[in-house]
């Protein structure tokens, strides 16, 4: 009669492992039909760094699967020993039944002595119900990361984020260490001294491991046993786990807290949704990421401005197309009532602002003022748009890349002497402004700059100029004749130079053309600029169309003309305005592995791509672009593009300047509102 009811007891027991991991299962496939690429399934800003990454999709994606992998383990071994049971409860016969006698057999079935061997069983039944508690751990931690992808990263520390984990970390694990309890008891229904044989007898634990066991189960066995089957019975190993499981629960939010990639930017998020007051000069962050009013001050700012030289149509570099951008933005602002260029003599300056009506803010474009002529200015701001430390990554670059004929160059013994120079002549500027915020994070370590003294403002674009427009694209193939059949579009802007990363692009192309005619049938490569790799790229092919120097409104249609942007450059310094003209046009950019890049820019692969200064990387990068295809590029453009406008228009940038000038015209005054944000 024992034997019977055990083998009822088994097989019902089974049947409830099979039934649950069919549910379990039903949810892994409805998180399977999730993407998480998707901007407009998370309800966080895509631009904000709380904002799941790519590496917590790809962990959904793995927990989903190996959920999946361990509740079908679970379900094929209860159904083999379900299986056994019966064929050897039935004597193995296999006779013809009609329906009439399916119900009596079953039920016969139920009421039948299985002759399995019970160890065997008792094996089975328990690697079974490990396979469902595995399922159910990887299901929970794939729910962990579909709560970040929708909420945000646990790290950032949002009560809305908190709220949904807490109850699942805590009551999933005391339900699974109740219901392994409960299946142990069902399955074996044994005395404590005929557990100990079991487990000695199967070797699931070293001997070493034994003497603990009995006073495990101790507490586990007769607590369950069947003298004791009654509610209460439960209570003390229930209080047990609920508290390893909210020992354990406390530990996995502070090991989220502590292990998720959660940047400086993410502090700078809790602090805003504490609206807790900010003091700008020691904000460590960009000032683009705050919103300033869009009403111009109630004080009109004179500045003066230095700049080595300013930019003429397409020939412009970077920090010269910054200064015009930003103070004609300014101006726009009512803020600018007049600048100076490197032009106009120190002489002049000096005369004008001993004037009755001096210069509220001088603002110099890196040495366009001497720092001899800047060390008694309090009110000054120098913006870097490159600085000596940030170059020794170049130079390393192009000393990995030199050939083996050319000969060697000196430039990191100087560029290291240059460091030590400027880290002496910098302090004699009163403000700095980073154009990156790796840019921002060397000021204040190695250049030893107050942090005070430092402000990290990323370049601005204008938004009007640089925008998503089809019709415009179209026209541009037109006009140069780029045919429809071609799959993708690739496209380079920049000086053709060689630190300007031309010869590893020419070389990577190069090869991929000559080794892939798929490739080669099916691309095509624009280049604008001028420079001597020019000519160099149309000995390629027809596949390389080199378009000479853009101004900027033709350049505003190159970009929606392309697929993807692409910037080898080996220039380590500030952030290239390219980028950001591309990603403000809705085009996915990808990019060398630079620090200001990777930092400020392509900050994931949602976002864009990156390669390492080798041909090997840069061919894998480029083979990927073509492998992911024209629908994935317009998802990661747009979701540049959002991020693009919380950050690199020109209206933010000038609102972050005007908000700085003022806050340092007015130090040391009464007012000093300026230098405080209110979120």
């Amino acid at each position: 009669m024992n034997d019977r009811k055990s083998t009822s007891i088994h097989i019902m027991a089974l049947d409830g492992i099979v039934n649950v991991n069919s549910l379990f299962t039903l949810a892994v496939f409805l998180g399977l039909s999730i993407n998480p690429n998707d901007p407009s399934y998370t309800l966080v800003d895509p631009a904000s760094a709380c904002a799941a990454g790519t590496s917590v999709a790809e962990n959904l994606m793995a927990f989903h699967v190996y959920s999946f992998s361990s509740f079908l383990f679970s379900s094929l071994v209860a159904s083999g020993l379900k299986q056994a049971i019966r064929m050897t409860a039935k004597g193995g016969d296999a006779g013809v039944m009609d329906m009439h006698s399916v119900g009596k057999v079953n039920r016969e079935v139920l009421h039948s002595v299985g002759k399995v061997n019970r160890e065997v069983l008792r094996a089975g039944i328990l690697a079974s119900a490990l396979g469902s508690a595995s399922g159910c751990v990887f299901l929970t931690l794939a729910l962990v990361d579909l709560v970040q992808i929708k909420l945000g990263k646990l790290g950032c520390w949002s009560w809305y984020d908190l709220a949904a984990i807490g109850p699942l970390v805590i009551l999933v694990p005391c339900a699974l260490v109740i219901y392994i309890c409960i299946v142990l008891h069902a399955f074996t229904r044994l005395k404590y001294g005929q557990f100990i044989v079991f487990f000695k007898s199967t070797k699931l634990l070293p001997p070493a491991y034994h003497s603990k066991l009995k006073h495990i189960l101790v507490i586990l066995i007769f607590t369950m046993s069947k003298d004791q089957v009654s509610f209460f019975s439960f209570r003390c190993p229930c209080y047990i786990v609920i508290f390893l499981s909210a020992f354990s629960s406390i530990s996995f939010l502070y090991w989220s807290h502590c292990s998720s990639s959660c940047s400086s930017s993410d502090q700078m998020m809790v602090l805003q949704k504490e609206n807790q007051q900010i003091n700008l000069l020691t904000y460590p962050f960009a000032w683009n990421r705050l919103t300033f009013s869009s009403e111009p001050p109630p004080k009109l700012l004179k500045i003066a401005l230095f700049v080595k030289k300013w930019p003429t149509r397409y020939r412009a570099g970077g920090l010269e197309r910054h200064a015009l951008t930003l103070h004609l933005a300014l101006a726009k602002r009512a803020t600018a009532a007049g600048y100076l260029n490197q032009a106009v003599v120190w002489s002049l300056f000096q005369a004008q602002n001993s004037s009755g009506k001096p210069f509220d803010m001088i603002h110099t474009e890196s040495v366009g003022l001497l720092h001899t002529r800047s060390r008694n200015i309090t009110k000054l701001a120098v913006s870097w748009h490159g600085i000596a430390y940030e170059s020794i990554h170049s130079d390393i670059i192009q000393e990995l890349l030199r050939a083996p004929e050319e000969p060697r160059a000196y430039a990191l013994t100087e560029r290291a002497m240059k460091v030590v120079e400027e880290v002496k002549f910098f302090p004699d500027y009163a403000h700095h402004v980073a154009t990156s915020d790796h840019a921002g994070d060397i000021l204040k370590r190695i250049y030893m700059i107050p942090e005070e003294r430092v402000h990290v403002i990323l370049n601005g674009i204008d938004e009007e100029v640089f925008k998503p427009d089809v019709s415009r694209g179209n026209d541009f193939k037109m006009k140069f004749g780029i045919p429809e059949s071609k799959s993708l579009v690739i496209g380079m802007a920049s000086r053709l130079v060689k630190d300007k990363g031309h010869p590893l692009m020419f070389e990577a192309l190069k090869q991929i053309l000559s080794e892939n005619s798929t490739f080669k049938e099916h691309v095509i490569i624009l280049v604008a600029g001028d420079g001597p790799w020019g000519p160099r790229y149309k000995d390629l092919g027809a596949n390389l169309l080199v378009l000479g120097p853009l101004e900027q409104e033709q350049l505003a249609r190159f970009y929606n003309a392309i697929d993807i942007f692409v910037n080898p450059t080996l220039r380590a310094q500030g952030l290239d305005h390219t980028l950001l003209e591309a990603v403000l046009s809705g085009t996915p950019v990808m990019a060398t592995k630079l620090a200001s890049i990777a930092g400020s820019v392509i900050v994931g692969k949602e976002v864009g791509y990156t390669f390492s200064p080798t041909v090997a990387s840069l061919r894998k990068s480029l083979y990927e672009v073509w492998g992911d295809g024209r629908r994935i590029l317009e998802q990661r453009g747009k979701m540049a593009r959002e991020r693009g406008l919380n950050l690199f228009t020109a209206t933010k940038m000038a609102a972050a300047y005007e908000r700085l000038f003022l806050c340092i015209s007015c130090e040391g005054k009464q007012s000093t509102h300026y230098c405080s944000y209110q979120p």
